[in-house]
C-alpha cells in the first residue's frame, strides 16, 4: 500500500457523523472523564457509587466508558452521585 492509497481525514468523517452527532459524542466523553475523575478524587470504587445508585459496578463501568448503551441521563445522575454540583457540571459543558 502505497502513501498515495492513504486518505487523512477525521473521525467525524470517518464515521460519518454530522456535527450535531459529533457534539454528542464530544459531550458525553468530557462528561464521562469527569465522572471518572471525581469518583476517584472521592476516593470511591465504582462499587460504591453504583450501590448508591442502584445499580450494578458492571454499569459504573459502562458509564465510565462512554458505552453507547449508557444514556446521558445516568451520566448525570452518577455525576451528580460522586459529588458534583449542577454548576459543576454545567461548566465541564463550557469548554
Amino acid at each position: 500500500m502505497s502513501k498515495q492509497d492513504w486518505k487523512e481525514g477525521t473521525v467525524q468523517d470517518f464515521l460519518g457523523l454530522s456535527d450535531v452527532d459529533m457534539a454528542l459524542v464530544e459531550t458525553k466523553v468530557a462528561l464521562t472523564r469527569a465522572l471518572r475523575r471525581q469518583r476517584q478524587e472521592t476516593q470511591l470504587t465504582q462499587t460504591e457509587v453504583a450501590r448508591a445508585m442502584r445499580t450494578s459496578q458492571s454499569r459504573v463501568a459502562r458509564i465510565e466508558a462512554g458505552d453507547p448503551s449508557v444514556s446521558l441521563d445516568l451520566v448525570f445522575k452518577a455525576l451528580y452521585t460522586v459529588g458534583m454540583t449542577p454548576q459543576e457540571v454545567g461548566s465541564l459543558l463550557e469548554k
